[in-house]
C-alpha cells in the first residue's frame, strides 16, 4: 500500500468515535487509538506508516501470518460459488464436511464428531450444553456441575464467564450464569479431587481445562498434572473437557496441546488457529462416548447458531491447515522454541522482570509486584521500539507469535522488551 502514510489520522479517529471496542476504558481511549491496516507474515502496519513485529499473533490466533493470499484465495472462490447456507438439520456445505472429516482425524479423541461454531466463546458454551445433554440422555440429569481452574480463560458467553478463572471477567454480571459452576486451585489435583468429594462425583458432570493456561498468564502444568486429571476424571466418572482454543492447531508443536501432554479428553475445543483468524470459526470434538448417546436417542439436540459450520469460514480452514502441513509449521514451532526459551532467559537478569515462561511458541514475561502499571509502561516501550504485545493477569505480557516468525524477529522482540525496560526511569 504506497498510501499509507497519506492516510489521516484524524479520518480514522472521528471513525473510530463510534465503535464501542471489546476490553477497554472508553474514558482512555479517545485521541490513543491505534488504526491497524495492513499485515504481511509476522508484521502489522499502522495508519501512520509504522510498522510492528507482531508478538502476540493479534489475539494468539495469526498462526500462519498475515497476508496469506492462499486463504483469500480460497474464501474468494468459495464466496463466488456458494457464500453460506444453513447447516441446521439434514443440511450441510461441502467446505464444511470436509473441514470436519479432517478435524476429526487430527484430533486426539476416539472416532469424533465435530460441532462447529462461530468463535471460542461459542464453542465453551456448546460444550457446557452438550455435557449437560449427555448426563440427562445417559440417565444422570443429575450430574450439571461443572468444575474450571484458577486462572484460566474460557470465553465470555454466559458459561464461559461463570467458568472465569480470571476474577475480574466474571464480577458485576450478576448469579445468574454462576449456578453449578465451581473453581480449584489451577496446579493441584489434590484440591480438584476434595472439590468433587465436596460436590459429590454425582453432581459433578465435567472438568474444564486448558492444556497450558494462556490469556491467564501463560502457565504451563506442572510435571504429570494433566494426566493425573485425566485419571481423577475416570476415577469420578466425569467429562475431561480441554479447551485448546489457544493451544490447538499447532501453537505447541502439535496439532493439539492434549497430543503434547499425552492425555485423551472426552471433548476438545478449537478456534483462533483453526482458519488463523481469517475468518471466524470454532469448533468442538466430541469423542464417540460423548456423541453415542445423541444418536442413540435420536432426539432433536435444541442449539447451534446461524453461521455454524459457514462454508467460507470452512474454506478458510482448509486452505489454512494446508498451509500448516505444506509449510510444516508444526515442525517449525518445534526448531523456534528453544530459539523463543533463549530469549526470554536473557530477560530474567533483568531487575524489573520477575520471571519467564514458555512452552511451544507461547511465552510470558512477567514482572516485579511492586511497581505499579509497570506492564503497561513495556507494553507501551515496546510499541514504542517497533512490538506489539498486551497485558495479561499478574503483570505479565503475552509472547506468541506467528509461526513464520524468523530467528532475528524472536530476537528483536526480546531486544525491544529489553529496551522499554531500560527506558523506564523508576
Amino acid at each position: 500500500m504506497d498510501d499509507i502514510s497519506e492516510v489521516s489520522p484524524a479520518g480514522f479517529s472521528r471513525a473510530l468515535s463510534s465503535y464501542w471496542p471489546p476490553f477497554a476504558a472508553l474514558n482512555s481511549r479517545a485521541g490513543n487509538e491505534i488504526t491497524i491496516v495492513r499485515g504481511e507474515g509476522s508484521v502489522v502496519w499502522d495508519a501512520h506508516g509504522e510498522s510492528y513485529i507482531d508478538a502476540s499473533a493479534s489475539l494468539w490466533y495469526a498462526n500462519v501470518g498475515h497476508g496469506r493470499t492462499e486463504i483469500a484465495d480460497a474464501v474468494r472462490a468459495q464466496l463466488a460459488t456458494l457464500a453460506a447456507y444453513s447447516n441446521f438439520g439434514n443440511f450441510a456445505t461441502e467446505p464444511t464436511e470436509r473441514l470436519a472429516a479432517r478435524v476429526a482425524g487430527l484430533a486426539p479423541l476416539d472416532d469424533p464428531l465435530v460441532f462447529f461454531t462461530s468463535g471460542g466463546s461459542d464453542a465453551v458454551d456448546s460444550a457446557v450444553k452438550i455435557v449437560r445433554r449427555y448426563w440427562t440422555l445417559v440417565g444422570r440429569p443429575e450430574k450439571t456441575g461443572v468444575i474450571s481452574r484458577n486462572h484460566a480463560y474460557h470465553g465470555m458467553h454466559g458459561f464461559g464467564t461463570a467458568l472465569a478463572g480470571i476474577e475480574p471477567n466474571g464480577t458485576g454480571y450478576g448469579t445468574s450464569v454462576t449456578g453449578g459452576f465451581s473453581r480449584v486451585a489451577h496446579d493441584d489435583v489434590d484440591d480438584l479431587q476434595a472439590n468433587i468429594e465436596r460436590i459429590g462425583p454425582d453432581r459433578v458432570g465435567a472438568v474444564f481445562v486448558e492444556p497450558v493456561i494462556g490469556a491467564g498468564g501463560v502457565i504451563p502444568p506442572e510435571l504429570g498434572y494433566l494426566e493425573a486429571l485425566r485419571k481423577l476424571c475416570d476415577e469420578y466418572d466425569v467429562l475431561m473437557v480441554a479447551d485448546e482454543v489457544i493451544s490447538g492447531f499447532g501453537r505447541l508443536g502439535t496439532w493439539f496441546g492434549c497430543e503434547r501432554f499425552d492425555v485423551r479428553p472426552d471433548l476438545l475445543l478449537g478456534a483462533k488457529g483453526i482458519t488463523s483468524g481469517y475468518i471466524p470459526l470454532g469448533a468442538v470434538v466430541a469423542s464417540q462416548r460423548v456423541w453415542e448417546p445423541f444418536r442413540a436417542a435420536d432426539t432433536l439436540f435444541r442449539h447451534g447458531y446461524t453461521y455454524s459450520g459457514h462454508a467460507a469460514a470452512c474454506a478458510a480452514a482448509l486452505a489454512n491447515l494446508d498451509i500448516i502441513e505444506n509449510e510444516h509449521l508444526l515442525e517449525r514451532v518445534q526448531k523456534l522454541e528453544p530459539v523463543l526459551a533463549g530469549a526470554l532467559a536473557g530477560l530474567v537478569e533483568h531487575d524489573l522482570v520477575e520471571e519467564v515462561r514458555h512452552v511451544g511458541l507461547l511465552g510470558a514475561v512477567e514482572f516485579i509486584h511492586t511497581e505499579p502499571d509497570l506492564v503497561n509502561r513495556v507494553v507501551a516501550g515496546a510499541r514504542r521500539h517497533g512490538i506489539l504485545t498486551r497485558v495479561l493477569p499478574g503483570d505479565s505480557i503475552q509472547l506468541s507469535p506467528p509461526f513464520v516468525i524468523t530467528e532475528g524477529q524472536i530476537d528483536a522482540i526480546a531486544s525491544a522488551i529489553r529496551a522499554a525496560l531500560d527506558d523506564i526511569d523508576l
